[in-house]
């Protein structure tokens, strides 16, 4: 029987990060195997909330009026997640997880962002951090579930994951679940054309008088 303690979440996370140099695709792609390991993790049916963080080992969230969202540091001893106790609950939620990722992040931040001639690696880390924090409060296959079940306004969703609804727009975006554009329709019948009877008759295509772009 094993008896060895279970990797802490931190850990579990960080065991995904590469070994190597990667580009910008693949660091989204580990931020997003990341974010559904920590779902897998946390496997509470309401998602992940601060009381999951915080109960992890060596990681304290405190509150405070802050300049920004949020930031994150070690103090020797715990690594320190400080969220702006101004702002509203799902920014902070969200603020949460973005500054969780850069304590997964760290000493791997050569490795994952290099940037490249639009981003600089500051701003791809801070990317990759907003995309992590949208995959594990939206966890795709949560998402795509609720959708499948008709849950699709973009309020009830951000409510039923508790994210704002701009985050949600952003999710459904990265998801492919916020609108699809069917292809125009072949022509449903033709109209005769008044043609001189010494020639043949020619026939006018007509398309059905409504909008062809719907909801997935």
């Amino acid at each position: 029987m094993n008896t060895s303690p279970s990797p802490s979440p931190l850990s579990s996370l960080r065991a995904l990060l590469p070994h190597r140099v990667v580009n910008f695709a693949e660091a989204l792609q580990i931020a997003e195997q990341q974010a559904r390991r920590l779902v897998d993790l946390i496997d509470d049916v309401d998602g992940i909330h601060e009381l999951h963080v915080a109960a992890m080992p060596r990681i304290r969230v405190v509150h405070e009026v802050l300049p920004v969202s949020g930031l994150s540091y070690w103090n020797g001893k715990h690594w320190v997640i400080a969220l702006s106790k101004t702002e509203s609950v799902t920014r902070q939620r969200f603020t949460l997880l973005h500054e969780f990722k850069h304590i997964v992040d760290h000493g791997s931040t050569d490795l994952l962002y290099t940037g490249d001639r639009r981003h600089t690696a500051e701003q791809q880390a801070e990317s990759a951090a907003d995309y992590f924090a949208g995959c594990a409060l939206v966890d795709k296959r949560a998402l795509k579930s609720a959708w499948g079940n008709r849950v699709q306004r973009v309020e009830d969703l951000a409510s039923q994951f508790s994210v704002s609804p701009d985050a949600m727009r952003v999710r459904l975006s990265q998801t492919g679940l916020d609108v699809v554009v069917d292809k125009v329709p072949a022509p449903r019948c033709a109209r005769p054309v008044a043609t001189p009877r010494s020639k043949a008759q020619r026939f006018r295509a007509t398309r059905p008088r409504y909008s062809q772009r719907r909801y997935a």
